[in-house]
């Protein structure tokens, strides 16, 4: 639930902020880098005048973003970086110490630019605005500990501007009191094998809050695509889940196959859904119809207390008004809240699996 009353409480927190100007966050410790990617620009100018307002991460290496000691809320991230990187830079999250990552998504499936392409995303809590500005207001919180990191799987030097807001001497005994580490999956089915449904989440276990979907589709064959149910398995559930719903446009709050008759697919951008990227084909290469979709359940989560799987169908129609099974291109993005800083995740696609062409 969004409460902005909070805005107007005062409380023991302080505001601590990490960009390259200021790489852990120290009070008053902004702005006196001597060295860094804006030094030859800054040369008349001077310390303080913008030396290091970015990064560069070597090919095959592994940047850490921000290292936070706690209690902590990481309240904002905002990043930006050349769209060739989106599917190449890894985004992972680590909290209180956990050896495994809460959070392992390719950064722009993170943000809902899975094709590499900007898309205009205007939600709660994600925004993508021009030309590929990042923003998270996904809360983080933090109780002993954070660290987030950015793998390059690329081969080349990928450029990376970031700050990571947040709020230490947090009470997480009032004002957190029942938080849930923040946790995020990506898989991807390409294509989607015959008879199988794409798992979006596969049998997490714990309590927690499942808050939000992100897919980028991609249609292999003509026709409609979106029949599939999306599903939700709670709590012991095996064959049949207690949560399903009627179709995917229909999950992701539209409706009529996203069709505005005399327009086709129209493209929507709310707080908590969205269709917010209709990519063409083109005539000559890009052949295929590809999507970009989200569903933020800020205000609707669905709870569980032992264990969560999520599922989504891929329907078409055969010429005799069937259902067709369809072998689509499917990589997702799962959000979710776990009473727990880790816990089993899927392995990671590699470089040539995560290419979108």
């Amino acid at each position: 639930m969004i409460d902005l009353r909070s805005l107007a409480r005062l409380g023991g927190a302080q505001s601590r902020s990490i960009s390259p100007e200021n790489f852990d966050g120290g009070k008053g410790g902004g702005g006196r880098a001597v060295d860094g990617t804006g030094a030859a620009a800054a040369a008349d100018l001077g310390r303080g005048w913008k030396i290091s307002p970015s990064v560069h991460i070597d090919g095959h290496t592994t940047f850490e973003l921000a290292a936070i000691e706690g209690p902590a809320l990481i309240t904002h991230i905002w990043l930006t970086t050349d769209h060739s990187n989106w599917r190449s830079l890894i985004l992972r999250c680590y909290w209180d110490g956990a050896d495994e990552p809460a959070v392992e998504v390719p950064l722009g499936d993170f943000f809902g630019q899975g094709w590499c392409e900007f898309a205009q995303l205007s939600s709660v809590p994600v925004a993508v605005n021009p030309h590929g500005g990042f923003n998270s207001y996904w809360p983080m919180p933090a109780p002993r500990h954070a660290r987030l990191t950015l793998e390059n799987r690329a081969p080349h030097t990928a450029t990376v501007y970031y700050q990571i807001s947040y709020e230490i001497d947090v009470d997480f005994e009032t004002d957190m009191a029942g938080a849930g580490y923040l946790h995020s999956q990506f898989r991807r089915s390409n294509p989607l094998p015959a008879g199988s449904v794409h798992p979006i989440l596969d049998r997490v276990h714990g309590a927690g809050k499942y808050v939000g979907t992100y897919l980028a589709w991609g249609v292999n064959r003509p026709g409609w695509w979106g029949e599939g149910e999306v599903k939700f398995y709670l709590d012991g559930d095996e064959e049949f889940p207690t949560i399903c719903g009627t179709g995917t446009e229909d999950y992701f709050g539209g409706a009529w196959n996203f069709d505005v008759p005399g327009q086709g697919y129209t493209g929507y951008s709310t707080p908590f859904l969205g269709l917010h990227q209709i990519i063409r084909p083109d005539g000559l290469y890009r052949s295929q119809q590809r999507f970009g979709m989200y569903r933020w359940h800020l205000l609707d989560p669905v709870h569980f207390h032992a264990e969560l799987r999520v599922d989504i169908q891929a329907l078409g129609w055969t010429s005799r008004g069937r259902y067709q099974p369809l072998h689509d291109d499917i990589a997702s993005t799962a959000v979710f809240y776990l009473d727990r800083p880790a816990t089993t995740r899927p392995s990671l696609p590699d470089a040539d699996e995560l290419d979108v062409g």
